[in-house]
């Protein structure tokens, strides 16, 4: 019975945390409630999240499965043409007291080495290439690398190019006031559910392959990232911010694709190609993530119709994911690379 009172309780608060984070005082301007965008004008419609959602699921698993796809019948043989090998490693002699060694650490220390040598009647000097084996045998493959970048190349590619096409006709393209204009009352146009529908789509996938792809050291910042993306996306659908929202998918996505492109130069050894990808990239990523997203998306659309002005803590909640959503997309390396073997090792990652 105490069990399950502190379940009811344990439900209840999670009811009650789902009813304040979407409170009509945090996400909709004054006098304005939910009830309201259910109600639409004759002709016209309203986002709403339970579609997005319902369509968005089943998407993402197209997604994957057309990844998969992709990377057999397009990716692999673009990287064979281009000469970059599977490059099968090399396999080490099989051994169970090094290989249960080698499941808790990977390079055991000058101790543990005397040891093993001592029990396997080894040399020391035949256990570090047996572990320096063993490490390459679990390194993936360029080819590897190379279908996962071309994946997400093909994939920011296309879908700013769609962005673009649907914006370049949109008055808050040129204006931003015009995001705000009206606002929440805007009907929701098929570009724009396309585009919400497609991002979240991608971006679910994006975490769930993000286990099977290659392992890489910024795992958990891209897991975190993954996250905060889903959960932006999923909240200006929810509240109709659909205009500013377009708009700043539209930015974020277009350095990325210098980005992945420039490591498939890389992945291919074109180095000149790479480097200069890579100066693109990093301009890019300066003007769209440092300039026009802070500067001219939320200061052209600022003044008294952006109902942020009247709820000071969700401006600031708003402001800290989008610096957190800026930095977590950018490069992940403390500063710009300033020398050649900075640069490529990045590339590698």
């Amino acid at each position: 019975m105490v069990w399950l009172l502190t379940a009811a309780q344990l439900i209840a608060m999670l009811l009650m945390l789902i009813a304040w984070i979407w409170s009509e005082r945090f996400w909709l301007p004054e006098n304005v409630s939910w009830a309201d965008l259910e109600r639409p004008p004759a002709g016209a419609e309203y986002p709403r999240l339970q579609h997005m959602l319902c369509h968005a699921f089943p998407l993402a698993v197209g997604v994957l499965l057309f990844r998969l796809l992709f990377e057999r019948l397009v990716a692999r043989p673009c990287a064979r043409i281009l000469q970059i090998q599977a490059g099968a490693p090399r396999r080490v002699q099989p051994n169970a007291v090094l290989e249960r060694l080698y499941q808790s650490n990977t390079c055991p220390d000058t101790r543990q080495l005397e040891g093993l040598s001592k029990q396997l009647d080894w040399e020391e000097r035949k256990i570090q290439r047996w572990f320096r084996i063993r490490r390459n045998q679990d390194r993936p493959t360029t080819q590897k690398k190379f279908c996962e970048s071309m994946w997400r190349f093909t994939f920011y590619l296309v879908i700013f190019i769609y962005a673009i096409c649907h914006l370049w006709v949109s008055p808050w393209m040129w204006d931003t006031r015009q995001c705000w204009h009206n606002y929440p009352f805007q009907p929701l146009s098929p570009g724009q559910y396309n585009y919400y529908v497609a991002e979240l789509a991608f971006y679910w996938s994006l975490m769930v392959s993000q286990f099977t792809d290659v392992k890489r050291k910024d795992f958990m910042i891209m897991l975190v990232h993954h996250l905060a993306t889903i959960f932006l996306i999923t909240i200006s659908y929810g509240n109709n911010m659909l205009r500013a929202g377009t708009l700043v998918m539209c930015v974020h996505d277009a350095s990325d694709i210098f980005l992945e492109a420039a490591k498939l130069a890389n992945y291919a050894k074109y180095q000149r190609l790479c480097d200069s990808l890579f100066v693109v990239f990093s301009i890019s990523f300066f003007l769209t993530r440092l300039v026009i997203f802070p500067f001219c998306l939320n200061v052209g659309s600022g003044g008294s119709e952006m109902p942020f002005c009247q709820e000071p803590t969700l401006t600031l909640c708003c402001v800290l994911c989008s610096v957190r959503e800026t930095e977590s997309s950018g490069p992940k390396y403390p500063q710009i690379a300033e020398t050649k073997s900075q640069k490529v090792w990045y590339m590698n990652q």
